[in-house]
């Protein structure tokens, strides 16, 4: 099943040519034979972030939206708090399962990451971290998996149409 994602990247500093996370992720989505619908690079703002997301969540097209950066500790890291604030479930697993990946790369400095997901109006929303070792380690390790509706015992893929039951 083809998966429709939309990819933001969140910096102050990166362009499109200078974006090497949101490069790799185009690249890892065309090759997994997924279809990139949209991709938005953004400054670390909140409101910019909220602005652009809660566009996305309401596009039927759109089935899962990736976003890059603004998840570690620094003041204009607030990507987290961003989709905390339209969330309606969080995955904490996620978060966990992808500080447990990179302790094996990063060590104990995978500590700093606030790597997340949650559901937002029946879309999955994975926040990765900015860097090219955290996005490759994210979607080589878990969603690559989880976004392949053979992956067993379960994927993300086979729950979309049961996201929005009330």
């Amino acid at each position: 099943m083809i998966v429709n994602i939309a990819l933001l990247t969140v910096t102050d500093t990166r362009t499109f040519k200078t974006d090497k996370s949101g490069k790799i992720l185009v690249d890892k989505i065309s090759k997994a034979k997924h279809n990139l619908v949209d991709r938005k690079i953004c400054k670390d703002s909140k409101n910019a972030i909220k602005k652009i997301l809660k566009d996305w969540i309401k596009k039927k097209k759109i089935d899962v939206i990736i976003t890059t950066g603004g998840t570690g500790l620094t003041g204009r890291d607030i990507t987290p708090e961003a989709l905390n604030e339209i969330a309606d479930k969080h995955i904490p697993g996620f978060g966990e399962i992808f500080r447990t990946i990179s302790l094996k790369s990063v060590g104990t400095s995978s500590i700093q990451s606030r790597a997340c997901a949650v559901l937002a109006n029946g879309k999955y929303i994975f926040a990765l971290p900015g860097s090219s070792g955290g996005v490759t380690d994210a979607w080589d390790q878990i969603l690559i998996h989880q976004l392949d509706i053979n992956h067993k015992p379960c994927n993300f893929v086979e729950l979309f149409p049961r996201l929005k039951e009330k």
